[in-house]
This record gives structure tokens, C-alpha cells and sequence, in this order.
């Protein structure tokens, strides 16, 4: 097969599997058998002349070739796309736009953004998902989101190794506190010496390969005890707050702090920030997208820099 004759749709079954990053995951998301999904595979694999994808016991990875591949063709799909949405009669300002955020970013920001993006520009659609940073990240270089909003720890390293390199804007920085119970000794301070959270019961989720765990103050001298293992901010903030341990907290989710919980400075040891990043690929964006972005802008500047201890 010739290369210029390669089916769309195995394109489309290529760039899943490079964001999913097996072929299991990226049949039940097309709603394919794993057989079609290798198949299409197989086809382009045979068209390009080369291997595309590297198998192995952890799922596949990208060949230099798969790069190459995967660039162009999230391009097309994403012309095609716009192509329909365009012969569908579509309003000019209006059209799709694909989000993805990291948990946190559900709480409060995305929320925001995406309200005041309904009330300026109400012919703008926003599809959205949820992930892990490094799950955006490939998202985004596989074409299938727009826009993603990720977070970023210390030493802040570049989202990924890959060229061309992503376009990236910080949208904050900001410190890292501490959540504990209203009744936890701790709470009569509105700042906490880093040593004195040795010893601790820490609410946190669980790591892993791609993701460290969150919830514990980074660089203790001890090895945390974990009460309670949990994934969704919101039920953190809830057990701290029925007094079942304690937890970080970044600045976004001041707002969403429930009763029962004070939120605490801490002073000792290396100066903890987090940035929340926006990424995409570096090409111009869309109307919709560029509104989309300055409706993130703007609900950051609205959740504010400065805080006082509660």
C-alpha cells in the first residue's frame, strides 16, 4: 500500500493506541476488537515501510518513525475534523474545542473557566477529560485534546523529550500548605515549623509509575505513615476534616476547603511551589481554543495570589 492511500480511519485506531499506549486500552476506547486494532496497525506499518511501534511487556512505545507518523497524522485528522464540523454548518466563532486536566484543576478552575467561556462565547462547545499529567501530555501530542492543563513540581522538568517541543505557559506558581483537622494541635498556629510534622498520619494517594504520591510533605527525614490512600481531592479534604490525618494542599484549592479544616503555612526546608501549566502542540491555535485559554487566564487571576491562613 501506498502510503498517500492509507485509510483515515487508520490514522485515527494509530493515534489511540499512541496515547493509550496498548493496544487493550485503545480497542475499548474505539470500541474495536484488539484484533481490528492490530490489523490497522499492521497495515500502516506495511504502507510506512517500517515499524512504527515498539512492543513490549508494559504496552508499546513510539519508534522515531512513529513520531514522524503520529505528528502528520494528528495534523490531517484534526483538518478533516474541521472540515466537518465546517460543512456542518457550524457558526464561525463557534466550534469544538478538546480540554484535558489534572484532578485537582476539576475543582474549581476548570469549572470557572468553562462558565464564563458559556457566557462570553456561547456558540464554543468544550469537550473535557480528566487524566494524569503524563496522560495529557501524550493526549496532547497525539492530537486528540487541544489544550491541557497539567501540574509541575520541583525541579520542573520539561513535560517530555519529544520535538518538536511543546508550547507551554505557566498560568501560576504557588506554595504548597498544609491541611489538618480544626481540633488537630497543630491548628492553633497559623504556621507550622517542617519539623514538626514528623510523625503525622498522611492522607494521600497512591503512587504510581507515572505519578508520585500527593499528599505527604515532600522531603520528611522519615517514612510517612499513610492512614488513608485516596485519589479525589475533595474526599482528602472530608477525612481531614472528620480529623482522620493530615494533607497537602495546593493554592487552587483553597476555595474548596470544607468546615472543619484549617490550612496552614510551613516554614523549614526547601521552598515548596507548584505551577499549573497550559500545554499544546506548537502551531496556532483556533479561535475557540485561544478563547478557551484566555478563560483559564482569567480564572486563575481570579482565584488570587494572596492568602491568609483560615
Amino acid at each position: 500500500m501506498d502510503f498517500g492511500n492509507v485509510p483515515l480511519v487508520a490514522l485515527r485506531v494509530f493515534r489511540e493506541v499512541a496515547e493509550r499506549r496498548t493496544l487493550t486500552a485503545a480497542a475499548a476506547a474505539l470500541g474495536y476488537t484488539q484484533s481490528a486494532v492490530s490489523r490497522q496497525i499492521a497495515s500502516l506499518e506495511r504502507a510506512a515501510g517500517t515499524v512504527l511501534l515498539e512492543r513490549g511487556h508494559d504496552g508499546v512505545r513510539l519508534t522515531g518513525a512513529g513520531y514522524v507518523v503520529l505528528r502528520r497524522a494528528a495534523a490531517v485528522l484534526d483538518e478533516i475534523d474541521a472540515t466537518a464540523r465546517e460543512l456542518a454548518g457550524l457558526p464561525s466563532e463557534g466550534g469544538t474545542v478538546r480540554l484535558g486536566w489534572f484532578p485537582s484543576a476539576g475543582l474549581i478552575l476548570v469549572p470557572r473557566a468553562l462558565a464564563a467561556l458559556r457566557r462570553m462565547h456561547p456558540a464554543i462547545s468544550v469537550t473535557s477529560r480528566e487524566a494524569s499529567t503524563p496522560d495529557l501530555v501524550r493526549a496532547v501530542r497525539a492530537g486528540s485534546i487541544d489544550l491541557a492543563v497539567v501540574g509541575s513540581r520541583p525541579p520542573f522538568r520539561p513535560l517530555d523529550t519529544e520535538s518538536p517541543q511543546l508550547e507551554v505557559e505557566t498560568l501560576t506558581e504557588r506554595c504548597l500548605y498544609l491541611a489538618v483537622p480544626a481540633t488537630h494541635p497543630l491548628a492553633a498556629a497559623e504556621v507550622v515549623d517542617v519539623g514538626e510534622l514528623r510523625g503525622q498520619r498522611w492522607i494521600a494517594s497512591p503512587s504510581t509509575n507515572d505519578q508520585p504520591r500527593l499528599g505527604v510533605w515532600p522531603g520528611l527525614d522519615e517514612r510517612p505513615e499513610i492512614a488513608h490512600s485516596v485519589r479525589d481531592w475533595m474526599a482528602k479534604l472530608n477525612l481531614v476534616a472528620a480529623g482522620c490525618g493530615v494533607t497537602t494542599l495546593p493554592r487552587s484549592l483553597l476555595e474548596a476547603v470544607p468546615p472543619g479544616v484549617r490550612v496552614l503555612t510551613v516554614h523549614g526546608g526547601p521552598d515548596e511551589q507548584r505551577r499549573i501549566l497550559l500545554t499544546r502542540l506548537p502551531r496556532p491555535l483556533t479561535e475557540p481554543a485561544a478563547r478557551l485559554a484566555d478563560a483559564l487566564r482569567a480564572a486563575i487571576a481570579e482565584i488570587g495570589p494572596s492568602f491568609r491562613p483560615s
